[in-house]
């Protein structure tokens, strides 16, 4: 049954509507559902209440709010916002154009002593973070991630806005873990690594090409060789296959050998950069990709960093006193973990003094003799790893390809011939310059 008229509820609380005012939030709290119990209905509205307007009640000189933090979900034609100002909940979801977007978090940054900023990495790169940076904005690039944590199978911009100005509220409170912050590279950095990420695209392509092209063939039961749209090889199938056939590969050739010609075009333009000595088996096209996907080599501060970049570090379940370590994680940069188990491998076949691989040489040989190929496959990994922990020591400074028994030579790439420096002044690898702040 309902209460009487006029008795009070709660510790003084009449029946009806009351307001409690957090911020911006108002809670209507009542009575419903006559006869049928005490059924207390909770109705969470939320208004905003925070104005782009200067706080009149703020001292004369200072600006209106001490801190302001926005989540942004960004798309190409739409940015959506969350806001949360100063210690109050955050405000509803707001859209703006991206050319909108940047010119009200100037007005932000007028009204607030510190206004923070996040927003995912993605395919529209950093334009974004450094239009903000100009402004004034402490803008953070995050690591993607499932902001849907309870499985509730919601996805929306404006769920995914309002997740990211949470997580932000507290990384700046001084919980680090809430967010997983991205090193925003240079314009430079991000440029020459674009070259390197188009080379792969180009083969990746030509690889995509050759596949079609074969298949085309194996499903009218022919066969072509290896690299079959080169022009010498294609002109010898024009004597062996149908008509109708060759016709079907006429249109996949020239594209697959227009790809190979760009791609040993801009390798070599990649080959040419190398200016130093390097690790035997380390190839010049290797070592450059490398560099430019690690970018500044100063920025890790130990090896768990840069082992935990590539990847190929092993997982864990653990708890209690149960250890358990699996597979590597693959998490980080995985052009960089491709590029070094590669690397690992002609490791083995041309540094036989390098310290990583003598340790592993018994266990190396043991695997092979034994044709366990899953051994064979750890043992790379590991001295993957191990080799990029050893060449950031080299680029940093902290060691000498000497001490770690790395035999160097000049690269043997072809537009590097005739490049190499005198012998009586053997070249060394130069440690990389900290980056300008």
């Amino acid at each position: 049954m309902p209460p009487p008229a006029g008795q009070l509820l709660f510790g003084g609380f009449r029946p009806g509507f009351f307001m409690l005012s957090a911020g911006h939030s108002k809670v209507d709290m009542g009575w419903s559902g006559v006869g049928r119990g005490r059924n207390l209905t909770t109705d969470m509205t939320t208004t905003n209440t925070q104005s782009d307007t200067a706080n009149p009640t703020a001292p004369q000189g200072k600006k209106a709010h001490q801190l302001i933090k926005l989540g942004v979900d960004v798309h190409w034609r739409e940015h959506v916002v969350v806001r949360q100002i100063d210690g109050t909940s955050p405000q509803p979801a707001q859209r703006f154009t991206p050319e909108a977007f940047v010119a009200w978090v100037a007005k932000q940054v007028q009204q607030a002593d510190v206004v923070h900023c996040c927003y995912e990495a993605g395919p529209f790169g950093f334009v974004l973070h450094r239009r903000l940076v100009a402004l004034g904005v402490k803008s953070l690039v995050v690591r993607p991630r499932n902001w849907d944590e309870y499985g509730q199978k919601v996805k929306t911009d404006r769920r995914d806005a309002l997740a990211l100005v949470s997580c932000l509220d507290r990384y700046v409170a001084g919980n680090t873990e809430a967010l997983t912050v991205i090193r925003v590279p240079t314009e430079a950095e991000e440029r020459s690594r674009s070259v390197g990420r188009q080379r792969q695209q180009l083969l990746e392509h030509r690889k995509r090409l050759a596949a079609q092209g074969l298949s085309c063939a194996r499903y009218y039961g022919h066969d072509l060789p290896e690299e079959w749209w080169r022009a010498k090889k294609f002109a010898a199938l024009r004597d062996e296959l149908p008509e109708f056939l060759v016709g079907l590969l006429a249109g996949l050739q020239p594209l697959a050998l227009l790809a190979h010609e760009q791609l040993a075009a801009l390798g070599a333009a990649i080959e040419s950069a190398q200016s130093q000595e390097l690790p035997t088996g380390l190839g010049a096209l290797t070592a450059q990709l490398l560099d430019r996907e690690m970018g500044d080599w100063t920025r890790f501060k130990n090896r768990r960093q840069v082992a935990s970049y590539t990847g190929l570090v092993p997982s864990e379940h653990s708890s209690g006193e149960r250890r358990q370590r699996g597979a590597i994680t693959k998490h980080g940069n995985p052009r960089t973990r491709h590029l070094l188990i590669e690397t690992s491998w002609r490791l083995q076949q041309f540094q036989p003094d390098y310290h990583a691989l003598k340790s592993r040489r018994a266990a190396l040989d043991q695997a092979k003799r034994k044709g366990d190929a899953s051994s064979r496959k750890k043992l790379c990994v590991g001295l993957a790893r191990q080799f990029i922990v050893d060449w950031w020591r080299i680029r940093t400074g902290r060691t000498t390809p000497a001490k770690l028994g790395l035999q160097m030579s000049w690269p043997s790439a072809h537009v590097l011939k005739g490049k190499a420096p005198p012998a009586a002044a053997p070249a060394a690898v130069v440690p990389v310059q900290p980056a300008a702040a």
